[in-house]
């Protein structure tokens, strides 16, 4: 992809395949930039929706999975099973109510209608929840004896500890958010509200012709980010398998 990226259209394709393009093409990545069809405004929306919702995510997730690992409540178990069931249901089977709700409620071909679904998931409360119930009870116990709120147990204590959690949490989130098709392509109309992989079908024309070198310039340039994020968090995703393999 990155060699690709950098040769001219009519060379992409050639067989015998080269490795080393001659000439470099360099305004591949200026066109995929500057041009009329800029990836700064598709990179832009795709920050916004992403960042926001896995902040969301983590904030809820994290809540909640304390919530049903370490709280009393009546119907705990039989809520949280009722949670987990939706899992059942598939992603694709929600997009046309989806659709039609936002559009009742005048969100639909807005960015809220990628970031709000993805403020709450049943897959991070249930990775938190089964972090939360491998803690050791002792700690709760001990700062309640000492005279510490609920909420400053959670915070100060059994948050510090999921931080390799929340980190691989994260990460899974980030990748699976940045990548998302399906969503954008059935909530947004506006090109100029598209995300980074619709921003990328911008490359072929009506009549599926593809312009190969910027294509393989935008997608280099979309996947940046992905190894950006890895590479910052990989510690604490590390820590985090090493914790679950432990436990």
């Amino acid at each position: 992809m990155v060699s690709s990226s950098l040769k001219r259209n009519i060379d992409v394709f050639t067989v015998p395949m080269r490795w080393i393009p001659s000439p470099i093409q360099w305004a591949n990545y200026a066109e995929v930039w500057l041009g009329d069809h800029s990836m700064l405004r598709y990179f832009g929306n795709s920050m916004l929706v992403t960042s926001v919702s896995v902040a969301g995510d983590l904030i809820t997730s994290s809540m909640a999975g304390y919530a049903f690992a370490l709280l009393s409540f009546r119907g705990r178990n039989k809520i949280f099973f009722i949670y987990l069931s939706t899992a059942i249901v598939p992603s694709q089977l929600l997009l046309v109510p989806r659709f039609m709700f936002f559009q009742q409620v005048g969100l639909y071909n807005t960015l809220w209608a990628l970031i709000l679904p993805g403020l709450f998931t049943l897959y991070g409360t249930f990775l938190l929840r089964q972090f939360f119930i491998a803690t050791p009870t002792e700690l709760a116990e001990a700062a309640r004896l000492d005279g510490a709120t609920e909420w400053q147990v959670f915070w100060r204590i059994y948050l510090p500890l999921a931080r390799p959690m929340l980190a691989a949490l994260g990460i899974i989130r980030f990748v699976g958010s940045w990548n998302d098709y399906e969503t954008p392509l059935v909530m947004l109309s506006d090109d100029s509200r598209y995300t980074i992989p619709l921003g990328l079908t911008q490359f072929v024309d009506g009549d599926g012709g593809l312009s190969a070198g910027l294509a393989m310039a935008a997608s280099v340039s979309s996947v940046l980010p992905i190894l950006i994020v890895f590479l910052i968090f990989q510690r604490q995703f590390v820590a985090a398998l090493a914790f679950t393999g432990l436990k």
